[in-house]
C-alpha cells in the first residue's frame, strides 16, 4: 500500500507538471449580446458538455484510465486523473430514483448524491476529494455502473457531488445560481464545436484552442416564415444556415410540388420524423417560388437567399482551393469531408454510414445525410448522400447542387433534375 501511495503522489506531481490550463469563455455580438448557453463537442473525440452562457471552461489534458469498460460509453469520468475536479457523465436508461456513491479503498463512502433523475445523459462535477483511488458507483433500480477515479487533489476543499446538466440542459431539481468552471478533456489539435444560443439564436464556432482565449457567438436572426429557428455559422467570409431548411407543409412523394400559396415540402420516407431530423426536401421551382433568378429569397428565412452556383464555389474553394468550380462530377480532396457531420449511424452518432471518409466538419456546417426524392419519385440514398440546391440553372430542366458522399472526402457539383427533392441550405444576404 505504502508503495502504492508514494507512486500516486509521483504520477500526480507528473501531471501537476505537465497538465494544461486553458481556460475559455463565452461572449456575444450581433443581434444580441447574452449567451444563454453553450454547448460543446469535442469532435475528435466524441466527448461533450452543457455550459450556461457565463461558465467558464477548463479545457484538461485528457490522459489517465478509461472510466468503465472499454468501449461502454454509458458511464465517463474526466479528466481522469484529476487535479482538482471531474465531470461525471454517465445515462440513465429509465426515469427514476439514481444513487452515486465514492468509495475509498477501503469500502468507506467518501461522498453520496440521490436524486430522481428523468431517463437521458446526465453530468455531475465530482470535486474536492483528497488524493487517492475510489470507485465510482451509479446505480437505478435496473442499472449500475462503476468506474475507477484517481484523485491529484492535493489540497481538498469542499467536497461535494454537483448536477451539471442532462443532454436537454436541464439539472434536476434546480438551476444553478452562479457560474461555474467546468472540466473538458483536451489533447492539443482536437477540433471543437461550440453551439452558443440566446433566446431564438444559435450560432456554431468551430476552432482548434491551442491556449486561452474567448469564444465569440455572432447571433444572427434566422426564422423561417413557419417560425422554425435556425443554427448559423460563419465559413470565411460567408454566414450560412448551420442546419438543413424546413418549412412547409409535408406532402406525400409521389405529388409534385405546385405553386399554389403554400410553401409544400417533402419528407424521407413521407415521415414526419425526418423532416425533423434532416429537415425537408424540395423541388427546385418549390424552393425558387417560381422564379428563375439567381440569389433570389425563395423559402428562404428574410434577410437569406438560395445560395448561387458562384456561392457555393467561395465555400468549398475556402475550405479546399483544389476544388474545380466549372468541374462536373467530382473534385476537390476534402472540401466534402469538412462539410459532413462527425460519426456514423453504426456507432449511433451521426447521419451518415460507414466509413464517412474524411468527415472532419471542422468547418461547422454539419452536413446531414439526408438523402433525395429521385426524379422517379422514389425516396433513396439516405445514410449515404446528402444533396443542397443552389438557385442557379444548369438548362431548362435541370440545376446546380452540391453533394458528399459518406465514401468519400471530396465534393460533386451536379447539374440535377428540377423535379428531384432536395435539401436546402440558406446563405445570409
Amino acid at each position: 500500500m505504502k508503495k502504492i501511495l508514494i507512486g500516486l503522489l509521483l504520477f500526480c506531481f507528473h501531471l501537476t507538471m505537465q497538465a494544461q490550463d486553458y481556460l475559455i469563455t463565452f461572449a456575444a455580438t450581433g443581434d444580441t449580446d447574452k449567451v444563454a448557453a453553450v454547448r460543446v463537442d469535442n469532435l475528435t473525440s466524441g466527448s461533450g458538455v452543457i455550459l450556461a452562457g457565463d461558465d467558464t471552461l477548463h479545457l484538461v489534458e485528457a490522459v489517465g484510465i478509461p472510466a468503465g469498460d472499454p468501449g461502454d460509453d454509458r458511464i465517463r469520468l474526466y479528466p481522469n486523473p484529476a487535479l482538482k475536479e471531474s465531470v461525471l457523465t454517465f445515462t440513465a436508461p429509465e426515469t427514476g430514483r439514481t444513487t452515486i456513491r465514492i468509495l475509498d479503498l477501503t469500502g468507506k463512502t467518501i461522498l453520496l448524491y440521490h436524486d430522481w433523475l428523468p431517463a437521458g445523459t446526465w453530468s455531475f462535477m465530482i470535486k474536492g476529494i483528497r488524493q487517492g483511488i475510489y470507485v465510482v458507483n451509479v446505480s437505478g433500480s435496473m442499472y449500475a455502473y462503476h468506474a475507477k477515479l484517481i484523485s491529484c487533489c492535493a489540497v481538498p476543499q469542499g467536497p461535494g457531488i454537483t448536477p451539471l446538466s442532462s443532454a436537454g440542459g436541464s439539472t434536476p431539481g434546480h438551476q444553478k445560481k452562479t457560474s461555474a468552471t467546468v472540466d473538458m478533456p483536451y489533447h492539443d489539435g482536437d477540433q471543437l464545436l461550440f453551439r452558443g444560443t440566446s433566446g431564438n439564436y444559435s450560432n456554431v464556432v468551430p476552432d482548434v484552442p491551442a491556449s486561452g482565449k474567448t469564444i465569440l457567438f455572432n447571433f444572427t436572426a434566422c426564422t423561417d416564415v413557419g417560425n422554425n429557428h435556425y443554427p448559423t455559422v460563419q465559413i470565411g467570409s460567408q454566414t450560412w444556415m448551420a442546419g438543413n431548411l424546413n418549412v412547409g407543409i409535408r406532402i406525400d412523394g409521389d405529388q409534385d410540388q405546385t405553386d399554389n400559396g403554400i410553401i409544400e415540402k417533402y419528407c424521407y420516407l413521407d415521415d414526419d420524423l425526418a423532416c425533423a431530423q434532416h429537415g425537408g426536401l424540395y423541388q427546385w421551382n418549390e424552393l425558387m417560388q417560381y422564379s428563375t433568378v439567381p440569389g433570389v429569397q425563395g423559402i428562404c428565412p428574410a434577410g437569406w437567399h438560395v445560395p448561387t452556383d458562384a456561392e457555393w464555389c467561395t465555400l468549398t474553394q475556402y475550405l479546399d482551393p483544389a476544388v474545380n468550380c466549372s468541374a462536373v462530377g467530382w473534385s476537390g480532396l476534402n472540401a466534402g469531408g469538412k462539410l459532413k457531420e462527425t460519426g456514423t449511424l453504426e456507432a449511433g452518432t451521426g447521419s451518415w454510414h460507414q466509413p464517412n471518409t474524411g468527415a472532419t466538419n471542422e468547418s461547422g456546417f454539419t452536413g446531414l445525410a439526408s438523402g433525395d426524392l429521385s426524379e422517379n419519385g422514389t425516396f433513396s440514398y439516405q445514410g449515404y448522400y446528402g444533396y443542397w440546391w443552389s438557385s442557379s440553372e444548369a438548362g431548362t430542366l435541370n440545376a446546380w447542387s452540391r453533394s458528399p458522399d459518406f465514401s468519400a472526402a471530396s465534393i460533386v457539383r451536379g447539374g440535377n433534375k428540377k423535379i428531384c427533392g432536395f435539401s436546402v441550405r440558406c446563405i445570409h444576404d
